[in-house]
């Protein structure tokens, strides 16, 4: 029977070049199928037999082909590529992946932020660029967006801003009166809307986009010298952007094809990382707090580290983009995390978020696992196939000749030492400066982008029926760059002098947290 079902399905397929050389198709046990086509029943009348495993075993996995979908992040498109450290960085940090020519395997996810995963890519939003690299010293995670700073810069307030840029829970649909009427509450967020609102919230292209860390991370040398970076993924294929007008037509999934097409025909899109890098004695010399995800670091020059280059689409693409899976905290000797607020709670979130979606054993999937060989006290937990033998799974123990057998490195410029000399307390940080570097951005911009900030910005902010929250965005408007502010009040229909009254009333507050600083 088993010979006359391979030669059946061989003659059915027969005319096509897959079918050249026949798989008999298997369950997952290993099981050869006998029928897939037909359920076992008690005759043309009568019930599905419970006993037909296969059918049983079919359906179960079908309903369980989707894991939760992530909360942010959910729309992604990954590749793998490499990074060439050009050895610029080897002074500040023990990181090998920063040696001299060091050549590193990565695998990219590029994202939206807020959108589902069904949602079409030209939706405006910012643009995850989250790089695993795969060092001979573990992984090392390097997660940031398009743009180079935040809405929120403590995590304290990540939820809240998050469920304000979804959906209603009653109506389902994503309102601009919920998420400015939140914006209206946080003054920090006007340098990231007036990005958002650009065109750069409508990349044309993921090979024509830059990204950022948008943190500042600790670099650690092998002298055990401490020094603070910025990172800055710049595009050699050149930044490009869409109007909002020019977004709507795009087809649903157009930024993930051209990265594949593009990858497919050989024309492999490549980044150079550039660095900024702060002194720990320069850390209070800013009239704002370098740590505030809020804030770009102004003045402070940036070098060329490396080049990336992507070259390889994934063969499957659920077992590596949507199982991939990014932590700020996965990170390797001589990187370490800064003060930063709102990457101090991230590096719990984001692990914590892929233990939920995936399980506690997802950093042994492919896409996740180091080269390294890891060993620890870890075990056991679903789909756990760490292959670990030995009876030793604790530490410390003397029993040496035991296979499970694991020490610890012990090397001092692993971890930085530093102190804490002030009072614990929950308190917003004191350098807050929230506009100032917002109307630096607007003037910036050159004609044609303010006014597309402009339009951009008044199509949703004139949605608001609120007057308060929309007069009260106007004045943050206003208090970054008068001309900026005047031009949403007038296209909105807000009056000027509440405005204004806003923007004055915002200085002074921020005037007094800097004036309590100094």
């Amino acid at each position: 029977m088993r010979d006359f079902v391979v030669a059946l399905s061989a003659t059915l397929l027969a005319g096509s070049a897959m079918a050249a050389e026949p798989v008999l198709q298997r369950q997952d046990s290993g099981a050869p199928v006998f029928d897939n086509q037909n359920s076992k029943a008690a005759g043309d009348f009568g019930g599905v037999m419970l006993e037909d495993f296969h059918l049983i075993e079919k359906l179960a996995r079908f309903d369980r082909e989707r894991i939760p979908e992530r909360v942010v992040h959910a729309r992604g498109t990954g590749a793998h590529g490499e990074f060439v450290s050009n050895g610029e960085l080897e002074r500040y940090t023990r990181a090998a992946v920063f040696d001299e020519d060091e050549t590193t395997p990565v695998f990219v996810r590029f994202s939206s932020v807020i959108h589902s995963k069904g949602s079409p890519e030209w939706l405006r939003d910012p643009r995850g660029f989250a790089v695993k690299f795969y060092t001979d010293e573990g992984n090392w995670d390097l997660v940031g967006n398009n743009l180079p700073v935040f809405f929120i810069r403590d995590a304290m307030k990540f939820p809240d801003m998050v469920h304000s840029l979804k959906p209603s829970p009653i109506t389902n649909q994503q309102e601009p009166e919920r998420f400015f009427d939140f914006f209206s509450h946080v003054p920090e967020s006007t340098k990231m809307l007036t990005y958002l609102y650009s065109d750069l919230g409508t990349p044309a292209s993921l090979r024509q986009m830059d990204g950022s860390s948008v943190h500042s991370l600790k670099l650690v040398n092998d002298a055990g010298e401490v020094f603070f970076v910025k990172f800055r993924w710049d595009s050699l294929q050149g930044e490009h952007n869409l109007s909002a007008a020019e977004a709507r037509q795009q087809p649903f999934s157009y930024l993930t094809a051209d990265l594949y097409d593009n990858i497919a025909a050989g024309n492999f899109p490549q980044w150079d990382l550039y660095a900024q890098i702060l002194t720990p004695d320069r850390v209070d010399s800013f009239d704002y707090n370098p740590f505030d995800a809020t804030k770009e670091w102004e003045g402070v020059p940036e070098f060329k580290v490396g080049t990336m280059t992507l070259n390889r689409v994934p063969d499957n693409f659920f077992e590596y983009t949507e199982q991939v899976a990014f932590s700020p905290g996965v990170m390797v000797p001589g990187i370490e995390p800064s003060p930063d607020r709102l990457l101090q709670g991230r590096l719990f979130s984001y692990a914590d978020t892929q233990r939920y979606r995936i399980g506690a054993n997802y950093q042994s999937l492919p896409v996740n696992r180091p080269l390294v060989e890891v060993r620890n006290g870890s075990q056991d937990g679903a789909l756990s196939a760490s292959g670990r033998t030995g009876d030793v799974n604790y530490q410390p123990s003397r029993r040496v000749d035991d296979a499970a057998h694991y020490v610890d490195d012990g090397r001092g410029t692993y971890i930085s030492a530093y102190e804490v000399g002030t009072t614990v307390t929950k308190a917003p940080i004191r350098k807050t400066l929230p506009f100032e570097q917002a109307g630096n951005l607007y003037r910036s911009y050159t004609t044609e982008e303010q006014d597309a900030l402009i339009r951009n910005l008044a199509g949703d902010l004139g949605k608001v029926q609120n007057e308060e929250t929309k007069t009260i965005m106007v004045g943050h408007f206003y208090a970054a760059d008068p001309e900026y502010g005047r031009r949403i009040a007038e296209a909105v229909g807000v009056d000027l002098d509440a405005a204004r009254d806003v923007a004055a009333m915002r200085k002074r507050e921020a005037d007094m947290l800097l004036a309590s600083a100094r």
